[in-house]
């Protein structure tokens, strides 16, 4: 909204100020700056208000505002005055300003830092967390205006604003005088204000999908008369799935009075419903859709499907249809899934919704399924279906253009019905976000990601997401860190998603392999040596085998303390002809089922060649609807009760690990408020030992126990099986760390001056404004770096050589003589240094080789180190990455880091597991500590450099690159030999500040 020429002219409308947000019920609602404008809304507002709210507000009888008033309170200068507005349909539904005051309480202007805040909301409306959202904002508002505190005067009996307040997080002083609660809230943000607003954000958008997911009624707007199109196919899908709600035909070419398609009332319009409509899926033509989104907007719709394309994947023109679409039906207070979805899917027993193109429903299960493409959708729930497997929601959101997958991970967390989330992503739109959900879900449940347009950074259609800079090995690593189980392709999601589903975390990497086939055993084995697992030598129980025999030997496999998994092969059986039988999928699987019954919670995988039905056989056997009935061949019958000489085959077992598998979760780790599963929960596919949950013993005795063990996945190939085990195996180490979280160590906090650091940030940045930044000189960045304890050893120039014998005389041999030139800095390997440099004489030779060698010294740029202690040269550093935020890096200084790419990362702020980690996570990382005879390094040291890097980019943001190159790390302790920063104004960032939804 545009200011009018009678808004103070020296303070331009700030429009970053406004911002849609997700109240507490999961409704929307746009926050913004009151102008001169609303003088009309504020009164019709004022209106509806209460007595008893305005009593509360005025502190006295104030039936209705005055001219005064109006002007007053839609007249502000953006500073010292300022008022924000709510509003739904364009309408106010609460208000709250604040008036700068000084130290008596009267009206003040800057430098004064305190300021008067009341608050206002409309009586339908409290309840949904207005006053909440108003005062995060205001807050920031105030904030930038440099006010540190707010005072309020508040009634006793006022205890929902006085719970605002007190709920808020800030730190506040409260008393009484002159019969009201005088209350004073510090403005700075604190972690339990942060908490707060999180914690704030996730119900009400994991609400706000819920309300998507669960609606009690249904409108399918653009039904179509005949049979066909979309509308007429979503409709049938959700009467064929069961829908628990009402439904609805909508399509303004009906006839009119009262009619019937499909069985369900058909209307012109959603006016004509009796009853309001929770959600409308649109399938009618883009240019058709504003008409519907209003008419839903006018008739309290709460959330919309849009199927209809011709958006922004048609261009500049349909990008800004599609930036209209959310505006419009934002200012209705609904969320959008699409345009150009593909459906929703809600398999729950109490909703049962296929509001999708899907025509068959899949089963239920423990699987969320989150996708961007229609396409990759289809596939999806098509290889789901015909592996057996069911799901607990499905979305796909086509352009994203409002939900998106930090939404639907804010609904996983706390959804019972869901174990584990898998998302197919595209873009991150706020990787920051997402980064942050996806490690406190995957706290309570796997999180499977698979990354789309890794290397082409396509984004989504009509989006302007951050562009990373980083490589994708570095994104994979970073998610890693947040505990998101990266997969490269949709099979392979399928495979992890389905194990971790049904089956138990492993305690570690030992695997047990039996099976029939001594080749497909030694398959297994191998697989599992390469993806990093430790195979026990295969059991290999001969063609012979019997169902019973696979039972036995699973069962004995279970209850073997020196494994964690079982991978389980079976080729099919030859008859007595010579011809494979594979009617043997049903006995198998039933054998299988009942070892997993009575054995230990351990995961069990099945790999199968060819035999028919194996994999629907187990998924019958542990779903909770009754197995089909299968034909068992005689011969079958007979192999079932007949034993067979098991034997070990392969190669011998190999040595155990130095280091023992980690530990079990902690118990405060496995039953926390959001790990604890209802029995209704518990009654699902999988349910017998929940990954992300525990179940209570009432749950697990009570009538709606399961009764059947967690469905067994089966695969096709042994590199698929051995891949998604790894996967768990990886997920399940990171959950048992995870419990117990990293440090910052507090012998940082007395060795840092982070003021004197800002001060000398904000010294260059003034003396040399450039919002592109500027690079520190080598003196600038050694006094920055100090500030924070990392010491760099200085270097002296050497433009000729009577310059670099007086810099050695001052620093005192024996030193380093090296080029600084661009293109031969940390190049060694180019003859650009020289090393151990021992007197003058040899000083004075060497700069005479290097001249002559490589050119003049104005183009070399010589200097002139002591040298350090030898050890292993690496290389140290951070950056902001404007999709992923501020990361820190390791690696090998030279041919490793920069040819083979070996460098690990990790998200700043960095903990002390984190740069523990980081050291250890290269593949070069075994000359750190002794390889090949040599002595260990300070790794100690090491780490604490890592932390101290970390916090100094993480305290001063406008430090945008950092690197440490060459740090050389020596058995006792390290020296930093060179190091660059570059300052900028600090990037803008998505995930701190008030809520707010993004805007496309």
């Amino acid at each position: 909204m545009e200011p009018t020429p009678e808004q103070s002219p020296h303070h331009a409308y700030p429009d970053h100020w406004e911002a849609d947000v997700v109240l507490r019920d999961g409704g929307t609602a746009r926050i913004r700056p009151i102008t001169t404008d609303d003088a009309e809304r504020l009164v019709s507002f004022y209106e509806q208000v209460s007595d008893e709210s305005k009593y509360y507000r005025f502190f006295a009888p104030y039936p209705r505002l005055s001219d005064r008033d109006v002007h007053r309170f839609t007249h502000h200068d953006y500073v010292d005055r300022v008022g924000l507005a709510v509003t739904i349909g364009g309408e106010f539904i609460g208000t709250v300003r604040y008036d700068r005051i000084d130290d008596t309480g009267r009206p003040a202007s800057a430098p004064a830092d305190e300021a008067e805040v009341a608050f206002l909301v409309q009586d339908a409306h409290q309840g949904r967390g207005v006053a909440s959202a108003l005062l995060e904002h205001i807050a920031a508002v105030a904030r930038e205006r440099g006010i540190r505190r707010f005072a309020a005067e508040v009634l006793p009996a006022n205890n929902k604003m006085i719970k605002v307040f007190r709920d808020g997080g800030y730190t506040q002083r409260r008393s009484f005088e002159d019969g009201s609660v005088h209350l004073t809230l510090d403005l700075e943000p604190t972690e339990k204000s942060l908490a707060v607003q999180r914690g704030r954000e996730q119900r009400a958008e994991a609400r706000s999908v819920q309300r998507l997911l669960a609606p009690g009624s249904v409108a399918v707007i653009g039904t179509g008369r005949t049979p066909g199109g979309v509308g007429r196919t979503v409709l049938r899908n959700l009467l064929a799935a069961g829908y628990t709600g009402r439904a609805y035909a909508v399509n303004r070419a009906f006839d009119e009075g009262p009619a019937t398609l499909d069985g369900v009332p058909a209307h012109r319009s959603l006016g004509e419903i009796d009853e309001q409509v929770d959600l409308a899926v649109i399938a009618v033509p883009a240019h058709r859709v504003p008409e519907a989104v209003a008419d839903c907007g006018e008739h309290g719709v709460q959330g919309l499907v849009v199927l209809s394309a011709g958006y922004a994947e048609r261009g500049a023109e349909g990008r800004e249809l599609q930036r209209e679409l959310v505006r419009q039906a934002r200012s209705y207070g609904m969320r959008i899934i699409g345009p150009n979805a593909f459906g929703i899917i809600n398999t729950a027993e109490t909703v049962r919704l296929n509001a999708s193109l899907a025509p068959e429903s899949p089963a239920r299960g423990r699987i969320g399924l989150f996708t961007q493409s229609g396409a990759i959708g289809i596939a999806l729930l098509s290889g789901l279906h015909r592996r057996g497997a069911g799901l607990s929601s499905f979305i796909s959101a086509g352009n994203r253009a409002d939900v998106s997958g930090n939404d639907f991970l804010q609904y996983s967390f706390e959804d019972p019905d869901t174990d584990v989330a898998l998302l197919y992503l595209e873009s991150l739109g706020n990787p920051r976000k997402f980064t942050r959900l996806a490690r406190r879900t995957a706290a309570v449940k796997p999180v499977v990601v698979v990354k789309g347009a890794r290397h082409s950074g396509t984004n989504p259609p009509g989006h302007a997401v951050p562009v990373s800079r980083i490589p994708d090995t570095t994104v994979s690593a970073l998610m890693r860190q947040a505990g998101v189980i990266r997969v490269d392709t949709v099979t392979e999601m399928v495979d992890a998603g389905l194990l971790l589903a049904g089956q138990p975390l492993p305690a570690g990497p030992r695997v047990a392999i039996l099976g029939n086939s001594e080749s497909l055993g030694l398959l297994t084995y191998d697989a599992c040596l390469a993806e990093g697992l430790r195979p026990r030598p295969p059991i290999d129980l001969t063609t012979a085998a019997s169902p019973q025999d696979f039972r036995d030997a699973l069962a004995e496999a279970l209850a073997d303390g020196t494994c964690d998994a079982v991978i389980v092969t079976a080729i099919p059986w030859v008859g007595e002809n010579g011809e494979a039988e594979t009617g043997d999928g049903q006995v198998l699987a039933e054998a299988l089922t009942k070892a997993v019954a009575g054995g230990s919670a351990k995961p069990v995988a099945v790999v199968h060649v060819e035999i028919g039905g194996l994999a629907e056989a187990l998924a019958a056997a542990s779903s909770t609807a009754a197995p089909r009935p299968r034909t068992v061949t005689p011969a079958a019958q007979t192999r079932a009760a007949t034993p067979a000489r098991a034997r070990t085959a392969g190669p011998a077992e190999p040595r155990e690990a130095t280091t023992a598998p980690a530990a079990p979760a902690t118990p405060e780790a496995a039953t926390g408020p959001e790990a604890t599963t209802t029995p209704e929960a518990a009654t699902g596919p999988g349910a017998t030992t929940t990954p992300g949950a525990t179940t209570t013993p009432e749950a697990a005795t009570g009538p709606e126990a399961p009764t059947r063990p967690g469905r067994i996945p089966a695969y096709p190939a042994a590199e698929r099986a051995v891949r998604a085990l790894a996967e768990a195996v990886k997920y399940a180490q990171w959950r048992r760390q995870a419990a117990v979280p990293g440090k910052i160590p507090e012998f940082l906090d007395d060795t840092i001056d982070e003021a004197g650091a800002a001060a000398l940030i904000e010294a260059q940045l003034t003396t040399a404004p450039d919002p592109r930044g500027r690079p520190l000189s080598h003196d600038e960045a050694r006094g920055l770096l100090g500030h924070y304890g990392i010491d760099v050893r200085p270097t002296l120039p050497a433009p000729d050589p009577e310059a670099a014998v007086a810099a050695a005389a001052r620093l005192g041999y024996p030193v380093a003589l090296k080029t600084t030139a661009p293109h031969l800095r940390h190049r060694a390997d180019l003859g650009g240094v020289r090393l151990d440099v021992a007197d003058e004489e040899a000083l004075r030779r060497a700069y005479g080789e290097l001249t002559d060698l490589l050119g003049k010294p104005a183009e070399l740029l010589p200097v002139v180190q002591a040298m350090a202690p030898r050890g292993v040269d690496t290389v140290v550093r951070a950056s902001i990455d404007a999709a992923a935020g501020a990361i820190l890096s390791f690696g090998l200084a030279g041919a490793p880091s920069e040819l083979l790419g070996d460098t690990a990362h990790r998200l700043v702020p960095a903990t002390d597991r984190d740069a523990a980690e980081l050291i250890r996570s290269i593949r070069a990382a075994p000359v750190l500590f002794g390889w090949r005879g040599s002595a260990p390094v300070d790794t100690a040291a090491l780490e604490e450099l890592l932390l101290r890097l970390s916090r100094l980019v993480d305290d001063h943001p406008e430090v945008v690159s950092v690197a440490l190159e060459p740090v050389v790390v020596a058995p006792q302790g390290l020296t930093v030999l060179g190091a660059s920063v570059r300052l900028a104004p600090p990037p803008a960032r998505s995930d701190v500040g008030p809520r707010r939804l993004p805007n496309y």
